[in-house]
């Protein structure tokens, strides 16, 4: 009898490229289809100067016709150059590349961290990662490109770094230790919904105070991270396997070199004297960095306050206002500080001769970026091509009805608007832009429960951050994506989309449960959010 060959299908690797290409094509059909199909929405939003709600009607725009295609083609340009990621990213690695050139990164990871262990300098990078949401979105551009450089320089799978540093920006987003842009974006919008209920916010009785919720964020940050780093070095790294492979050895012939002892010794002795001195020198311009940076941002001295917008009167504001050089260019200031130590570290190891060396070496550094600038340029069309027919705020105002026709009270309520915050937040990731529209509705319903409107914001957070890195539609998570490309060694293999969320899914998923039981539970015992703040009102 002759044996029956099984049928195998062959596995197909999409490139990333291509699935963001197809999405582009999907998300333009869809629109001409739910255009002539009449896809509306309509949400309600609060006038600031008459502090009414007034009703506004959003509908689907078509760009599957000339005039969208005019749109496509005119700001293909405009997108690329105007997306966020794409200069963060560049300005980040420009200071990355060069602390790696001389060598400051590698002795740096050698000699200091080397002898942690495994599992203290990944906690360190989730918690790095969650509370970075202190300035935006920083930590995606600097700690993905660190993460896979530190578990590579320590014999670890870098995918497992850039992993846990995607995962604890995108899935801790808004747990910080201390205020930042988070509160001074969203308490405006608080406020202005909570004085539907309470007037006393309107007549300027109450306010809803920018620590309002410190101490649940505080807390969020230290559980969220040690739940991270539990998933990461449980589920992770065992999936990923080892990264290196074994180096091969002749069969036929092995060549013993004749090694001087008395040689090697003496050129690792110099070796060491030279890093000794480099980590000196980097030491110093550190120190002398971070002053001039802490100098920049206390106000009333002489020539200080820099980096401040002066035009606010609260400190917080000058820190995070919308003219605030320490938020705007704070990208910038770190991959100075970067530059400037890598460089101190360069001239004290002698790892570099002169500038042409250095910047030879830098541009080495640099040399796998090129795929990475390539793959933004698609996603930065994806994500303005997908916000321009509106369908985000189509899904989030649809969300905001079922809020406003739900019955319920209490800890069901909470559960529910848990859930359509995480389903919205697939459409439309920016915290702000939800919030406008799902402030008016779920600030007063959960009041009317008895739940404070500082206590809501944070139950945005929540629902923010349980779903937000399992989207293509982040714009960040294009970075995650082109650095699993970068460090992966079988490149006619590209890690697809559908591969990077695979590895994404259980982290998420078990961050969500943590989520909503801390929501739970600080809800359900009371504990205070801020100072003098509680759950419910």
């Amino acid at each position: 009898m002759r044996e029956k060959k099984k049928l195998r299908l062959k596995k197909f690797h999409i490139h990333p490229i291509t699935s963001i290409v197809l999405m582009i094509i999907l998300t333009v059909l869809l629109s001409g289809l739910f255009s002539a199909l009449e896809i509306q929405a309509t949400y309600s939003t609060i006038n600031p100067t008459t502090n009414q709600l007034e009703s506004v009607l959003v509908t689907v725009e078509n760009l599957c016709n000339y005039d969208g295609l005019k749109f496509i083609i005119s700001n293909a340009a405009r997108n690329f150059i105007s997306f966020t990621p794409l200069s963060t990213l560049l300005i980040a690695l420009l200071g990355v590349s060069v602390a790696q050139a001389t060598g400051l990164l590698d002795t740096f990871i050698k000699r200091k961290l080397v002898k942690l262990d495994n599992r203290v300098i990944t906690f360190a990078l989730i918690f790095l990662a969650t509370i970075s949401s202190i300035i935006n979105d920083v930590g995606y551009v600097i700690l993905i490109p660190l993460g896979a450089i530190l578990f590579l320089a320590n014999n670890r799978h870098p995918f497992a770094g850039i992993i846990a540093a995607f995962a604890g920006v995108a899935f801790g987003y808004g747990a910080t230790l201390f205020v930042g842009s988070t509160e001074v974006n969203l308490i405006p919008i608080t406020s202005q919904a909570a004085s539907l209920i309470d007037t006393a916010i309107t007549e300027g009785v109450s306010h809803i105070s920018l620590t309002s919720n410190l101490f649940i964020i505080i807390a969020t940050s230290i559980i969220l991270s040690i739940v991270g780093t539990i998933i990461i070095e449980k589920m992770i790294v065992p999936k990923l396997g080892h990264y290196k492979e074994r180096s091969e050895v002749s069969e036929t012939s092995i060549d013993i070199p004749i090694i001087d002892i008395e040689e090697e010794e003496q050129k690792k002795l110099e070796t060491d004297l030279r890093e000794k001195k480099g980590l000196r020198n980097a030491l110093i311009a550190s120190l002398i960095i971070l002053f001039i940076f802490i100098y920049s941002l206390i106000p009333g001295l002489p020539f200080s306050g820099i980096l401040l917008d002066m035009e606010q009167t609260a400190y917080v504001n000058q820190l995070f206002g919308t003219n605030s050089y320490f938020q705007d260019g704070f990208t910038y200031l770190v991959s100075i500080f970067f530059i400037v130590t890598g460089i101190a570290y360069g001239v004290g190891a002698k790892t570099i001769k002169n500038d042409k060396d250095l910047f030879n070496k830098t541009g080495e550094a640099l040399k796998d970026v090129g795929s990475l600038v390539i793959l933004i340029f698609f996603a930065s069309q994806l994500v303005s091509i997908f916000r321009q027919t509106n369908l985000g705020t189509i899904i989030t105002a649809w969300g905001a009805n079922i809020i406003s026709n739900l019955s319920f009270t209490g800890i069901p309520l909470v559960i529910l608007i848990l859930v359509v915050i995480a389903i919205t937040n697939f459409f439309a990731t920016t915290p702000v832009l939800k919030w406008n529209i799902l402030a008016p509705v779920v600030v007063p319903s959960l009041m009317q429960s008895n739940i404070s409107p500082q206590f809501a914001q944070f139950i945005l957070r929540a629902g923010d951050s349980m779903t937000k890195g399992l989207t293509p539609l982040l714009a960040f998570f294009v970075i995650y994506v082109g650095y699993l490309n970068i460090y992966n060694r079988k490149k006619e293999n590209p890690i697809t989309i559908k591969q990077s969320l695979s590895w994404l899914l259980p982290y998420g998923a078990i961050i969500s449960i943590t989520w909503i039981l801390i929501v739970l539970g600080w809800y359900l015992i009371g504990l205070p959010i801020g100072p003098g703040v509680f759950p419910t009102a």
